[in-house]
Formats: C-alpha cells, sequence, structure tokens
C-alpha cells in the first residue's frame, strides 16, 4: 500500500506493466495507477494528463488479449482517469473511448477490442458510485455521463441484435446496461435494449444477466416519471408467464426465481403510477395476478422453492398504494382488489402450512430456522392485510376453521387447521379483536381441535395467549381454555408455548382467576417440582405465580406462598450446609432466582403510575393492613439468605442473584418495603464490605431512590450509603483498574444520591473531595459504561457548586484537573461516541462555574501540544470561545466538541468524518 501511494509509483507502475512480468505482478502495477489516479489526483500536473489517457489507452490495447484481471484494473484506472477529467478537460470522454475501440489496428483482434471496450464502459459508472469526488463535481459528472448515454445505447443495440454476436458478448452487453442504468439514464431511452434483454431471457446463458439488467432498470427511482415505457413493459413481463409456468413444473427454481423478481419489480416499484392508468387495469390486475401465481408457487419454502417470499413486500405496497387513494377512487378500487387479497390470504395460510411430519423430519435445522422466519413474514402479511379486509377476514378464517372441524365425512390434516389458527394468532396479537363477534365460536371451536401433533399444540397456546385481552373482557370463556394451557404445562415440548400463554392470561385476567387459583398453583408446582421446564421457563411460571396471587385475598396469598416456596425453601437449606462446589452453586442460583421471579410480579397495590428515575414512585391505593405478604416471606427466609451468602460471598454469580431477589422486591414493592430497609441495609454494608461486588452498589441506588427522602429511613441509607463509598474509596486507593463494574455502579451510585438526597453529600463522614477524585480518574477508564457514568456523575454534581459547600470547596480547588481530564479525552484519549457525553460535563462547567471555567481553559490549552499536537494556537482559541459562549445551548456545545475532537484526531474533512 505504501508503494502505491508514493511518488515514486508512477515510474515503476509502467514498468511493472510490462509483457515479461507474471500476472500477479502487472495487476498490482495496475492497482498502483489506480490508486494514484483515484486519490491523489491533485498531485497530477495538468500537462500530463493527456500522456497518461494516451499510455492508458495502448495498455488496454496490449491487456484486451492478456490477463482479465489486469485488463480489469487498468480499465478502472482509466475510468477514474475520465472521471476527474470530465467534463472540462476531456469533453466526450465516452464517445472517444468508443471511437479509439472501434479503429482497426494494433494487432488485436476485433473481439478482443470490443470485450475490451465493453469492460471499460462497465467499470465507468461503477467508477462513479465509488469514487471520491467533491459533492459538487460528482453532479457536474453524473450529467455529463448522462449525456454520453447517447454514444453507449447505439453501440449495447448493436451488439445484441447482431444475429452472430456470440453469447459472451451479449452477456457483457447486459452487464453494461446493468450498470449505467444505475446512473439514472431516462427508462424511455433504453427501451429497445430492455426489449432486447427480454429476448434474452429464453436464453439459459444470458438469462442471469439478463434479469439483472431488467431489475436494475425498472428499479430506478427515476423510472416511475416514463409511464408510457412502463406500460409497455406489463405485457413484456405478463409473456414471461409460459416460461415461468414451464420453470415450476420442471422444478427449474432458478428461472422461475428471475421471473418472478422481474415482476415483482415491476409491480413493487411503480404499483401507484400503474394504478393510475386506469384505462391498463385489465393488463396491471393480469400482472397482480402472476405475483399471486409466484406467491403461492408449488412446494415447501426454502426446501422446494425460495421464490414465494420475495413477493411479500409488493403487497404492503399495492396496499398502501390503493389505501392512499381519496374515498370515491377508493372504493373502486377495493372493489376489484378486496377479492384479491381474500384469495391472497388462502394462498399465505396454503404456504405457511407444515409439510407432512415425515418431511418435515428429514429438514436440517438451518431450514426448519428458515422456514420458521418465513412463517413469521406471512403473520406480518395477514396482521397488515387485516388494515384493508378487517372483520370480514376474521369471519372468514372463522367459517372456513368451523368446516374443517365440523366436517365429519372429511377428514382434515392437522396442517390446515394449524395454518388457520396461525392466521387468527397473527391477527390477534397485535390488533384489538374485542370488537370481533366470532372470536366467541373461535374458543369454542379450540376444544374440538384433535391435538395430535406438537406443531399444532403449540400454535392453540399461542393462539390462547394472543386472545388473553379478549378472555379479560369475556371471563366467561375462561374455563373453556384453561384447562388445555394447563394440561400442555406438563408436557416439555410445549414449554415455551404453554408457559408464555399461561403468564399472558395471569397478567391480563387475574382478576378473574381467584376460581381457579388453586389448581394453577397445583399444576404449577407439580411441573416444576418435576423438572419439566429449562429455567428460563421456571422463571417466566413463577412470574405467572406471581400474577396469580396478586389478586387474592393476603391469607390467600400467604397460604399459597407456604406451599409453593417451603420446598425451595428446605432444599436452599440443604444446600446452604453443604460445601460450596458449582453443582450446588447452580442449585443456589436457580433457588434464587424463581424467588426473584416470583417477587418481581407479586404486587398487591395498583400501580397508577411507571415512575422512572427521576420522580420519587407512588403506588395508588393504601396498602392493606398489615405487612406486604412478600415482606413477610423475605423475613422469614432473611437469615437463611445470610447464610447462603456467608459461604458464597467470594462468588459474583451468587451475590448478585441473592441481591437481584431484594432489587426485584423493592422495584414492586416500593414503600411497602419499608420493615425490610434496617435489616437490608445493615446486610448489604457487611457484604460490601466483606467482599465489594457491583450488584451490591446496585441494590443500594435503588434503596437510595426509593428511601433516602424518607425521614424515618434516612438514618440507616445514609450509613449505608457512606459505608459503600468509604469501601470504594478503599479501593481507588489499591487501583481500581481490575474493577471496572465497581467503579461504573459506584458513579451511578453517587450521581443518584446527588440527584434523590443531595444532603447526603453534607455529611462529615464523607470525603467529597476523594469522591471527586475518583470521578476524575473514571474518568479515564477504557470501559464506555464506566466513563459514561462518571460523565453522568459530575453533570449531577456540578448544579449543587452554590448549594452544597463541601462540593463547591472542591470545584473551586480541583475543578481544574476535572477539566483537564475532559479536554484529554477529546483531545483523542476517549473513544469519540462518548463525546456527547463530556460536552455534557464541559456544558454544565461552563453553566455553573463560568467564572473559573474561563481562567482554567485559557491556562491548560496554553500548554504546547496539549490536548493534541495537531491543533493550533488559533485552533485552541476559537474552541475556547466557543464553549464558554454558550451556556444555554447544549445541543451546540455538543457540535463544538464534536469539531474539535476531529481536529484533535487528524480526522478533519475525512470520508471517515463524514460518517461520525
Amino acid at each position: 500500500m505504501q508503494a502505491q501511494i508514493s511518488p515514486q509509483a508512477w515510474q515503476f507502475c509502467w514498468a511493472l506493466l510490462s509483457p515479461d512480468k507474471v500476472p500477479e505482478i502487472q495487476y498490482f502495477g495496475a492497482s498502483a495507477l489506480h490508486t494514484k489516479i483515484s486519490r491523489y489526483w491533485g498531485d497530477i500536473p495538468a500537462e500530463q494528463y493527456d500522456t497518461l489517457k494516451t499510455q492508458l489507452f495502448s495498455q488496454i490495447a496490449l491487456f484486451a488479449s492478456g490477463s482479465k484481471i489486469v485488463l480489469t484494473r487498468l480499465c478502472v484506472a482509466l475510468a477514474s482517469l475520465a472521471l476527474n477529467m470530465m467534463p472540462e478537460a476531456w469533453p466526450g470522454a465516452v464517445s472517444e473511448m468508443v471511437r479509439m475501440f472501434q479503429e482497426e489496428g494494433g494487432g488485436v483482434d476485433g473481439r478482443a477490442r470490443c470485450l475490451a471496450l465493453l469492460e471499460l464502459l462497465t467499470v465507468l459508472p461503477e467508477e462513479f458510485q465509488t469514487s471520491r469526488l467533491p459533492q459538487y463535481r460528482k453532479g457536474q459528472v453524473r450529467g455529463a455521463l448522462g449525456r454520453e448515454w447517447a454514444a453507449v445505447y447505439p453501440l449495447l443495440q448493436q451488439l445484441l441484435r447482431q444475429h452472430d454476436s456470440p453469447a459472451l458478448v451479449k452477456a457483457r452487453v447486459l452487464k453494461c446496461l446493468s450498470s449505467w442504468v444505475l446512473l439514472d439514464v431516462p427508462l424511455s431511452e433504453s427501451e429497445g435494449l430492455l426489449e432486447a434483454g427480454f429476448a434474452a431471457l429464453s436464453d439459459p446463458e444470458l438469462f442471469d444477466t439478463a434479469v439483472e439488467a431488467i431489475v436494475n432498470a425498472i428499479s430506478q427511482p427515476d423510472s416511475q416519471r416514463y409511464v408510457n415505457t412502463l406500460l409497455k413493459l406489463v405485457p413484456q413481463v405478463l409473456q414471461l408467464q409460459d416460461q415461468l409456468r414451464e420453470a415450476v413444473q420442471n422444478g427449474d427454481m432458478e428461472t422461475s426465481h428471475g421471473i418472478c423478481r422481474i415482476a415483482v419489480s415491476l409491480g413493487e416499484n411503480h404499483s401507484r403510477a400503474l394504478l393510475e392508468q386506469v384505462e391498463h387495469w385489465q393488463s396491471f390486475l393480469a400482472l397482480v395476478n402472476m405475483i399471486m401465481f409466484c406467491t403461492g408457487i408449488p412446494g415447501h419454502y426454502p426446501v422446494n422453492e425460495t421464490t414465494s417470499s420475495l413477493t411479500l413486500t409488493f403487497w404492503y405496497t399495492l396496499q398502501d398504494d390503493i389505501m392512499s387513494f381519496e374515498a370515491e377512487k377508493q372504493a373502486v378500487y377495493l372493489q376489484v382488489y378486496r377479492p384479491v387479497y381474500f384469495q391472497l390470504v388462502d394462498v399465505l395460510l396454503h404456504k405457511a402450512q407444515f409439510p407432512t411430519d415425515e418431511e418435515y423430519a428429514s429438514w436440517s435445522s438451518d431450514e426448519k430456522e428458515q422456514f420458521r422466519i418465513y412463517r413469521v413474514d406471512i403473520s406480518d402479511t395477514l396482521m397488515y392485510v387485516y388494515e384493508m379486509l378487517g372483520a370480514e377476514l376474521l369471519s372468514n378464517l372463522y367459517d372456513k376453521l368451523g368446516r374443517l372441524l365440523t366436517n365429519a365425512e372429511q377428514p382434515t390434516s392437522w396442517q390446515h387447521t394449524e395454518a388457520l389458527l396461525y392466521g387468527f394468532q397473527s391477527i390477534a396479537e397485535t390488533i384489538d379483536v374485542n370488537y370481533s363477534d366470532v372470536i366467541p365460536g373461535l374458543i369454542g371451536l379450540i376444544p374440538r381441535i384433535n391435538i395430535n401433533n406438537v406443531q399444532l399444540a403449540d400454535t392453540v397456546m399461542f393462539t390462547i395467549g394472543a386472545l388473553a385481552e379478549w378472555l379479560a373482557d369475556h371471563p366467561v370463556m375462561l374455563s373453556s381454555v384453561l384447562p388445555l394451557v394447563l394440561q400442555a404445562l406438563g408436557n416439555p415440548d410445549l414449554s415455551v408455548s404453554s408457559v408464555s400463554t399461561l403468564k399472558k392470561i395471569c397478567r391480563e385476567c387475574k382478576y378473574d382467576l381467584p376460581p381457579y387459583a388453586t389448581n394453577i398453583v397445583a399444576v404449577s408446582q407439580e411441573v416444576l417440582i418435576k423438572q419439566i421446564h429449562k429455567t428460563s421457563q421456571c422463571m417466566w411460571l413463577m412470574q405467572a405465580l406471581g400474577f396469580l396471587l396478586s389478586a387474592l385475598p393476603v391469607e390467600d396469598i400467604l397460604r399459597n406462598l407456604h406451599s409453593l416456596i417451603t420446598p425451595y425453601i428446605q432444599q436452599l437449606e440443604k444446600l446452604a450446609e453443604e460445601t460450596p462446589n458449582p453443582s450446588n452453586k447452580l442449585a443456589i442460583i436457580h433457588i434464587l432466582g424463581l424467588l426473584s421471579n416470583l417477587f418481581t410480579t407479586l404486587d398487591i397495590t395498583k400501580q397508577e403510575d411507571e415512575s422512572g428515575e427521576s420522580a420519587p414512585p407512588v403506588k395508588a391505593t393504601p396498602p392493606q393492613s398489615g405487612p406486604n405478604p412478600v415482606v413477610v416471606v423475605l423475613q422469614q427466609v432473611f437469615a437463611l439468605i445470610q447464610t447462603v451468602l456467608s459461604k458464597w460471598l467470594n462468588d459474583s454469580q451468587v451475590v448478585e442473584a441473592v441481591c437481584a431477589i431484594f432489587e426485584k422486591s423493592v422495584k414492586t414493592l416500593l414503600h411497602d418495603f419499608a420493615p425490610m430497609v434496617s435489616q437490608l441495609s445493615e446486610m448489604l454494608g457487611q457484604m460490601y464490605s466483606t467482599i465489594p461486588q457491583a450488584s451490591a452498589l446496585d441494590l443500594t441506588r435503588q434503596m437510595v431512590h426509593i428511601f433516602a427522602s424518607e425521614t424515618d429511613h434516612f438514618p440507616p441509607i445514609k450509613a449505608l450509603f457512606e459505608l459503600a463509598t468509604s469501601v470504594t474509596l478503599t479501593i481507588f486507593q489499591q487501583g481500581p483498574r481490575d474493577h471496572p463494574d465497581i467503579v461504573d455502579s459506584f458513579m451511578q451510585l453517587q450521581a443518584q444520591a446527588l440527584k434523590r438526597k443531595p444532603d447526603l453529600f453534607l455529611s462529615e463522614s464523607l470525603d467529597v473531595k476523594a469522591v471527586f477524585h475518583c470521578g476524575v480518574l473514571s474518568l479515564k477508564f477504557p470501559e464506555a459504561p464506566t466513563v459514561k457514568s462518571t460523565c453522568l456523575f459530575f453533570t449531577e454534581l456540578l448544579p449543587h457548586c452554590a448549594d452544597i459547600p463541601p462540593v463547591g470547596q472542591v470545584v473551586q480547588e480541583d475543578g481544574k484537573l476535572l477539566l483537564l481530564a475532559v479536554l484529554e479525552a477529546i483531545g483523542g484519549q476517549s473513544s469519540r461516541s462518548l463525546m456527547d457525553q463530556f460536552a455534557e460535563v464541559l456544558f454544565s462547567m461552563n453553566k455553573h462555574c463560568f467564572g473559573l471555567l474561563t481562567v482554567w481553559l485559557k491556562e491548560a490549552l496554553q500548554s504546547p501540544g496539549f490536548p493534541s499536537s495537531r491543533v493550533s494556537d488559533e485552533q485552541k482559541d476559537t474552541f475556547s470561545q466557543q464553549v464558554l459562549r454558550e451556556r444555554v445551548n447544549k445541543r451546540r456545545v455538543k457540535d463544538i466538541v464534536k469539531e474539535f475532537t476531529l481536529v484533535c484526531r487528524g480526522l478533519h474533512g475525512t470520508e471517515y468524518a463524514a460518517e461520525y
């Protein structure tokens, strides 16, 4: 690479291209030429342009019969030269190229010259697409190339129409056409070539390149302006139907795929333009039906066909275009196209059907996964189509399903039933079906389904889950479906679908479930004890039970909790006595996970408002008398959890699992957790003092967030905050680099304290100066999350310069250290993705300690080579003035910092920076 860009490259390039060198060396020479021309055009004196052009022409003529890879590189080099010289220094460049290669001579046969010219004409637009020309030049050159199409078109036309043109030449012509249409050459000006392209589709050798050329031409955004040409293309596409049907019959997937691509690109890109040509409505409808044939192409995706998936976006586009017309016009189109869309639903549900069990068993896991994704795409399409067809679509599906399940004479395949249910599920999952009058009938039909297959059972489960909201409004129907769900819970093959469906029902219908609660808990306990489900499904099941128990009276909750949790507590007691080893560690984490998932959703109060980090959370209804059931359980197991911790304090995963129980409980219970604040604060303090772990700090932050503002709980929270701070400061003294997670959590804790209870920083026991210095140190960590949390800490700290004396004092004494760290980061020490965060710190300093910042900036930027050797004193002055001027507009400061960091890194004005 270094050699290619060196000044000596001009000399050695030509030498490397000499005929006695091997192709690899010649290729290197041609590549070096291209690099010099495309990237270092400014180094070439204008008087050398013509010499360079002549040399390149003669080299291309020499290599026309030589190595193909070297020829291509030389063509790319000449293309780059032409683009840099057009239009002033080389007007009519393309015409000259055509003329030069058509002239006889040079000892090169006509066919080789012709292929070399086609190669050159093909790479020219490609080189333009990837060229580094400035924006204003791109516009000029694009215009000049557009005008040169007149010189290219006749040549391509002649070569395609000549009967004696070899297939290789015709293929290159089509490739050349593909390349030029990307320049938005008017579709009307390539009509003749497209016609020849359609003719070439009957030649297997030319088929692929012809498809590519036609699709590229039709897909150009500009082509929709040429409606007359588009109208001429429709019959040409329709004429391909016989070839398409023949390909399908013969199992020729490549041909059917290619023809389908052409039909879809015409329909998808131009449906609106073609819809508006009312007098041609029949030919467009014929095109739509041709695409429908492609959607319903026989065989199972992706094993027997890969074509149908290409068509799905067309149906979205057509629907959008029809629905965008004004009401009167839309009504006319709907008369024609509603039946088409009903047919589409039938076709899609047929395509969504599973193959026979034997066939499905023979598919690879990759094919099964592709089929699953394909069905999701069909599901999305059905959901979209519902917008057009409305309730009638559900009635239609219900009638089909009803006929299928009640027709005793005709045996039905499970695949057919499953596909219809899948259609219902697709719609009910995302669309409010409360107003549909067919859902009660559907719920009535579900128990009649002969479930003899895992896929069918899965879909039945997911369909019931999709109707959970509807069941909440029609609780009388729960008795029809709940037994099915509980039965499915015992089948490991239906683990995901049955557990997720039960969770949805428990979440949506919890106030209607008390009559079924005993049964649900009993079945759930049984499957948990038998260990039928994997860990994640066990956690979901516990969440489901949390929702269920939330709606029961407190004494029932406690009774159920007792029976549900006791086996696990006994198991945990036993595990706590054992010597720690990997297998009992997994068992402990599993049990702790079950408890925390149960407490995540067990909430006996109705929450009005999902409060974020900023506002203190609120509960709508006053809690019931007596302690919260979760608190009762936590108090009962607290001593046991302490015993587990005492043995596993070294293990971050176990500590994390313990903290998760309390963190989930605090988040769910909020102020109902109050009775445990004191003992949990004490335990957290002991844990963190013995072996500091990030999860303990995260839980402390949660406690500060909820309880720091409450007078009763301030003393234990204050003691815990001070202890956590003092222990972490010791870690900083010993070297914090090995603990970026602790530093990250510590900075988040400090920021939360400043946000929720700044008074914590008034304490004499808190070393604010040390915390500040730890923050400055943390800004230099390589881990982005840690740096983000630290920047957040400083943006929370700086506004308190005035109202918290210790903060004001430390900023006055050591604020310059913070500024230096921020400037170092902007100068290139930190990732560019973090510049917005550093800009926020700078903005906060400017807003809350302007006088000091003015002095510090001046002093800091006086150091030569700081924050980067690439910035001049003038650039530093400009940066300083721009920052100090902006005390209101944070967005502007971010832009100033981004600009300055690019200059500091030597990236300003580069293409790399343009993406930033």
